[in-house]
């Protein structure tokens, strides 16, 4: 197959990120026509459909690998822009990252801030669960992310970061109320709190309790933030897995208590980023990795 002309590749990319060929014609300061001429020719080029026709419109399994090399592309040029000092270098670089509820509560956020200023980077960050976030590398819509899974997407590197440690925890008055007994018994029919409808951290749970005979029960409460989830827990509404950098302070305090000391959770968390030469890229993963040294177990 031919080289791929630049131009193509960034208006596919234009495309995507606006949604439709209109929007992405006024972004690029060219007609629709010239944008679906440049898509066209990039499909016959590539032999593959790229684009599902929607509103907006998505990327293709292909489209997204195209997509992903039109954002490598872009990270490069600016790379390089900054260190010959010609035009663009005075604006900072922007670094999209994918990031998991409990890590932008806890850790996460520390690690930005040791990221040195004369790198001249601002965050995109993107909330997404641990075991979602590689699906936006896949498709190339962030640099990198902290994931669950050890597998890296392709084009990607992977290092590990450490463990995260849950605590089944409870209300004290919630834990007299719904959890004395058994808790195989007990804990399948409690009220119980969840991040989202796609968080199965604590049907996990009861399923390594009970051997994969129960869930959590079907009494939830549905709370999409990791400081809300935690909240409600210690509000008594229900049992949850919760972190144990936040899970600490309540437990001194009495709003907590571990309920089953014996069966904390350790869920693994990885750094994944595009395989770019990158001084942005190399100065935030440094900078993940200290803070993830200092805050996670392992």
């Amino acid at each position: 197959m031919a080289d791929l002309p630049l131009d193509q590749v960034r208006t596919l990319l234009a495309v995507v990120d606006e949604g439709t060929f209109d929007a992405a014609a006024a972004a690029l300061h060219v007609t629709p026509s010239a944008v679906s001429q440049r898509v066209k020719a990039l499909e016959q080029r590539t032999g593959r459909v790229l684009l599902l026709r929607t509103k907006p419109v998505r990327p293709t399994e292909s489209g997204e690998v195209l997509v992903r090399l039109a954002r490598q592309v872009a990270r490069l040029e600016r790379d390089a822009y900054a260190e010959l000092g010609v035009s663009g270098a005075g604006e900072p670089t922007r670094v999209s990252i994918a990031v998991n509820a409990d890590s932008l509560a806890t850790w996460f956020l520390g690690a930005l801030t040791d990221v040195p200023p004369e790198a001249r980077l601002c965050f995109e960050l993107r909330r997404e669960d641990e075991a979602h976030t590689a699906a936006l590398l896949r498709e190339g819509t962030v640099m990198a992310a902290v994931t669950s899974s050890p597998d890296p997407v392709p084009g990607c590197s992977v290092r590990h970061l450490g463990r995260m440690r849950y605590l089944p925890v409870a209300h004290p008055e919630f834990a007299a109320r719904h959890l004395a007994g058994s808790l195989r018994e007990v804990l399948p029919r409690a009220p119980v709190v969840v991040f989202d409808r796609r968080d199965d951290f604590q049907d996990g749970f009861v399923r390594r309790l009970t051997r994969g005979r129960a869930k959590a029960g079907p009494w939830r409460h549905y709370v999409p933030t990791s400081e809300g989830f935690v909240e409600s827990v210690a509000a008594g509404l229900g049992w949850g897995m919760v972190p144990e950098a936040q899970a600490g302070p309540l437990l001194g305090t009495g709003r907590l208590v571990v309920f089953a000391p014996d069966r904390a959770v350790d869920a693994s968390l990885y750094w994944q980023q595009w395989k770019l030469d990158s001084p942005a890229l190399a100065a935030v993963a440094d900078a993940v990795a200290a803070a993830a040294s200092r805050a996670l177990r392992d």
